[in-house]
């Protein structure tokens, strides 16, 4: 295997330009998968730049799909990771500004469930998307309240509707996070392992969307009862460490 040294196509960020590719040498190949996607030559830098407005997902995307592009017609691309990672979110004052992180997938957790084995090892994927910090959930909960306040700011009876219903939307975003934590706690003390012959994860039916099966708490009692070799835990205690307080009253929607 021949190693090469320098990349046809490096990803980078430029300070105060933001992302910008830079090519080995002038093959109209390279110009013309950049320009595709949407990356423009500057002359006084030789490099090819995204426009200045572009958001953070779009160019991460851009890049993505440009990188594919590229290997797939076997050439060598080199990316900096810190092309990943999203810009802070702006606060008011005296509010705690929420870490900057690389995005979770949850394609790629939802992968990652189809090689555990293990009740303790799917509890782990699935508290990575309640992390009070960085989860998912959390992130979903707070998109969603920013997206009310950009409706409220219209200062319209439309822009101000739509705010409560979105605020509304937010309470319930805050209520699957409890039940999900539920049931995260719940898999944390399970000792159950998967059987060696049992059918893979893939071929195993999923519910239609409107189906709503019946939830007793027989199951849920005798997992919480039930000793771990693998996690060991007080469950009791750590409920009323984790479990965020009941969400306010859900006010109804306005109508038109």
């Amino acid at each position: 295997m021949t190693l090469q040294l320098e990349p046809d196509v490096a990803f980078g960020l430029y300070p105060d330009l933001g992302v910008a590719a830079a090519v080995a040498d002038d093959r109209p190949f390279l110009d013309e998968v950049l320009r595709r996607h949407h990356f423009r030559y500057s002359d006084r830098l030789d490099v090819y730049l995204l426009p200045g407005d572009t958001p953070h997902n779009t160019a991460v995307h851009l890049v993505a799909r440009a990188s594919r592009e590229f290997y797939d017609s076997g050439l060598s691309v080199a990316a900096d990771p810190r092309i990943m990672l999203p810009p802070g979110v702006p606060t008011a004052d005296g509010r705690p500004v929420r870490e900057t992180l690389p995005g979770q997938s949850l394609t790629a957790l939802t992968g990652e469930l189809h090689s555990l084995r293990r009740s303790a090892d799917v509890a782990d994927v699935l508290e990575q998307i309640l992390d009070e910090h960085h989860g998912t959930v959390g992130g979903l909960e707070e998109f969603i309240d920013t997206t009310a306040a950009w409706c409220e700011r219209l200062d319209t009876p439309n822009g101000r509707e739509l705010a409560l219903h979105l605020r509304t939307i937010a309470h319930h975003v805050a209520f699957l996070g409890d039940q999900l934590t539920e049931a995260q706690l719940d898999l944390a003390v399970m000792p159950d392992v998967t059987p060696i012959d049992a059918p893979s994860l893939a071929k195993v039916p999923h519910l239609a969307r409107h189906e709503l099966p019946s939830v007793t708490r027989t199951a849920r009692s005798r997992a919480a009862l039930s000793s771990s070799p693998n996690r060991p835990t007080d469950l009791s205690s750590r409920r009323g460490q984790t479990t965020r307080a009941p969400a306010e009253p859900i006010s109804p929607r306005l109508t038109r």
